[in-house]
C-alpha cells in the first residue's frame, strides 16, 4: 500500500507540472506574448571579388650562388652578410697574380709574333720585286706568301690569349650578377678556392620583385581560363598572412599572376600558377608561406548579406526576415559566394527586406520580434 501511496503522489506532481507549463505556454503565445530580441539589417549593393584561396610560397624573382671562376686565394671579402647589394658591386677578390704574369707573357709573344709579321711581309715584298726582273722564282714568292699567312695566323691566336688572359684576370674581381639581398656567407678570406668547388661564396636574393607560386585543384582550371579570356589585364592575386583570410601583409601586396604552367600535375592533380608582386615594402620574404586570393573577377552591384544571416536547413540556404507587423519569417535564397563575413544572395532576397543576423536560434516563422538595427552589411 505504501508503494502505492508513492506513486499516486508521484502522478499528481506530474499532473500539477503539465498544467503549468500548458498555462505558460499558452500565456506566451496569446496577444501579450513577450518579443524575441534580434539583431538585423538590409541587404547592400556593392562590388564584390569573386576568387579562390590557395596556400602560396615567397621565392625570390632570382636566385644566384656566386661561385668562383679561376681558382686562387681569397685576398679579399667585399661584403657584408645580410646587406643589399646592386648588380656589380664587388663582393671578393681573389690573388691575380698568377693571371697578370699569364697576361705580359701573351702580351710579349704578341709583339714578338708582330715584328716577325713585319719583318716576313718586308721578304715578301723584296722577293716580288726580284721575281718581276726574273731574278726570285714564282716558287720563292710562294712560300713566303705561305710564312707571312702562318706568321699572322700566330699573331691572331696571340691575340685571343690575350683577350682570354684578361677574361681570367677579370675573373679575379667577383661582382654581384644580380641586385638583391646577400645571405651567409659560404667563405672567409685567406682561403683557397677553386673554380670546380660545388660551394659558393654567396647567395644572392631578388626580393624585389618578389614572386608567389601557388597551386589549385585540377578542378579550378576552367574557371581560370574563362577569367583569363574574359579579362584584358592579368589577373590579380592577394597576399594574406598565413594567420588570416582578409588582411594583407602590408601596402602594395598585390601582384599579377605571371605563370599558369602548362600542364596539370598528375601525381597531385593541381595547377600550379606564380604571381608576380613589386614587393617595395619587402613584406614578402623568400621560404614564407601566405595565403593567396585568385581573384577571377569583381561582381558589381552585388546583393550581400552578413554570412551570419545565411542558416542551412534541409532544403537548402535561407534566411530569416522581420516582415512589416514585426514577426519573423523564413524565406529560402540562393547563396553565390560565401566568404570573410560575407555573403553573396544570388535569388529570394530585395534592398527593402529586413534581414536577421543575430538571435536566429530562437525564431520560427511567425513570433514577434524585437529587432535592433546593425551595422552595414560589409
Amino acid at each position: 500500500m505504501t508503494r502505492f501511496r508513492w506513486v499516486a503522489l508521484g502522478l499528481i506532481v506530474l499532473a500539477v507540472g503539465a498544467y503549468l507549463i500548458l498555462g505558460r505556454t499558452a500565456g506566451t503565445n496569446s496577444g501579450g506574448a513577450r518579443a524575441v530580441p534580434v539583431t538585423v539589417t538590409k541587404p547592400l549593393q556593392q562590388d564584390v571579388p569573386i576568387y579562390i584561396n590557395a596556400v602560396g610560397n615567397v621565392q625570390a624573382n632570382n636566385s644566384v650562388l656566386v661561385r668562383v671562376r679561376v681558382d686562387g686565394e681569397v685576398k679579399r671579402i667585399a661584403f657584408e652578410e645580410g646587406q643589399f647589394v646592386k648588380a656589380g658591386d664587388l663582393l671578393a677578390e681573389i690573388d691575380s697574380r698568377a693571371l697578370r704574369a699569364e697576361l705580359e707573357v701573351a702580351e710579349a709573344q704578341k709583339a714578338k709574333d708582330e715584328s716577325a709579321v713585319i719583318n716576313a711581309r718586308r721578304d715578301l715584298n723584296r722577293i716580288a720585286n726580284l721575281a718581276e726582273r726574273e731574278f726570285a722564282s714564282r716558287q720563292s714568292i710562294d712560300t713566303q706568301r705561305a710564312l707571312v699567312a702562318q706568321l699572322e695566323a700566330q699573331l691572331k691566336g696571340d691575340l685571343a690569349k690575350i683577350e682570354s688572359a684578361k677574361v681570367q684576370l677579370s675573373f679575379t674581381r667577383i661582382t654581384a650578377p644580380i641586385s638583391g639581398r646577400l645571405g651567409a656567407r659560404l667563405i672567409d678570406q685567406g682561403n683557397i678556392v677553386r673554380a670546380a668547388d660545388a660551394t659558393g661564396l654567396v647567395t644572392i636574393k631578388q626580393v624585389e620583385p618578389a614572386i608567389v607560386a601557388f597551386s589549385l585543384p585540377e578542378s579550378a582550371y576552367a574557371s581560370v581560363v574563362a577569367a583569363q579570356v574574359k579579362s584584358t589585364n592579368p589577373l590579380r592575386v592577394t597576399a594574406m598572412r598565413r594567420d588570416s583570410n582578409s588582411m594583407p601583409i602590408g601596402p602594395a601586396i598585390e601582384g599579377e599572376v605571371q605563370l599558369v604552367n602548362n600542364e596539370i600535375d598528375q601525381t597531385t592533380g593541381t595547377l600550379l600558377l606564380k604571381a608576380r608582386f613589386a614587393n617595395r615594402d619587402h613584406a614578402l620574404w623568400p621560404g614564407q608561406f601566405v595565403n593567396t586570393n585568385l581573384i577571377l573577377e569583381v561582381r558589381p552591384a552585388a546583393l550581400t548579406v552578413p554570412s551570419s544571416a545565411v542558416q542551412n536547413g534541409p532544403d537548402g540556404p535561407f534566411v530569416f526576415l522581420v516582415d512589416q507587423d514585426g514577426k519573423a519569417a523564413m524565406r529560402r535564397v540562393s547563396v553565390g559566394q560565401n566568404r570573410d563575413g560575407l555573403a553573396i544572395i544570388e535569388k529570394g532576397l530585395s534592398l527593402e527586406d529586413v534581414v536577421v543576423v543575430d538571435g536566429q536560434y530562437r525564431l520560427r516563422p511567425g513570433i514577434v520580434v524585437s529587432a535592433t538595427q546593425s551595422g552595414a552589411a560589409s
